[in-house]
C-alpha cells in the first residue's frame, strides 16, 4: 500500500484513483492509511475521509472475498427481489452490510444495478446474475464456495 501511495505523491487530482487502487489491492481503505494518503497528496485528512465515506464503492472495513450486491430497485422489487434478499440472508447467515467471520462473503443491497431487464438481479464481485430464482441463487452460491446445506 505504501508503494501505491508513494506512486501518487503530490498528485492531488489522484485521490480517487489512489483509493481505487488500494481498495482493489486489499479490499478496503484501512482507516490508519487516511493520514498518510492525505500527506502524500497535500490534502487534509478530513478531505480524504470525506471522499472515502461519500462513495459507496469505498469501505473502511474489510469485506469478504465475494461481495454480493442484491438489487432493491423497482423492477427487481416487483419481480421478487425482496424474496431473493431474504433467501440470501438465510443462506449466508448475514444481514445487509455484514461480512462472514471467515471473510468469504459480504452481503449488500444497492438502489439499482442498472439491469432491470434481467430482474431480479444481483452481482457477485463484478459478475451480474439475473432472472433469479431460489434454485438459481443456490447454484450461484455453490459456485462461489458456499456449501449447499450451510447457513
Amino acid at each position: 500500500m505504501e508503494a501505491t501511495i508513494n506512486k501518487h505523491h503530490g498528485e492531488t487530482w489522484a485521490l480517487i484513483p489512489l483509493l481505487q487502487e488500494i481498495q482493489e489491492a486489499i479490499g478496503y481503505i484501512p482507516p490508519e492509511s487516511i493520514e498518510s494518503i492525505a500527506e502524500a497528496l497535500n490534502l487534509f485528512p478530513s478531505q480524504v475521509q470525506g471522499v472515502v465515506t461519500f462513495y459507496a464503492g469505498f469501505s473502511l472495513e474489510p469485506k469478504g472475498k465475494n461481495v454480493i450486491r442484491v438489487c432493491r430497485g423497482t423492477a427487481c422489487h416487483v419481480k421478487g427481489g425482496r424474496s431473493i434478499l431474504r433467501l440470501m440472508k438465510r443462506k449466508l447467515g448475514l444481514d445487509e452490510g455484514e461480512t462472514s467471520r471467515d471473510y468469504q462473503f459480504t452481503l449488500e443491497t444497492v438502489a439499482c444495478l442498472g439491469t432491470c431487464f434481467l430482474a431480479p438481479t444481483m452481482m457477485v464481485n463484478k459478475t451480474y446474475f439475473g432472472k433469479l430464482s431460489p434454485p438459481k441463487v443456490t447454484t450461484i452460491l455453490t459456485q462461489y464456495g458456499k456449501e449447499k446445506g450451510e447457513h
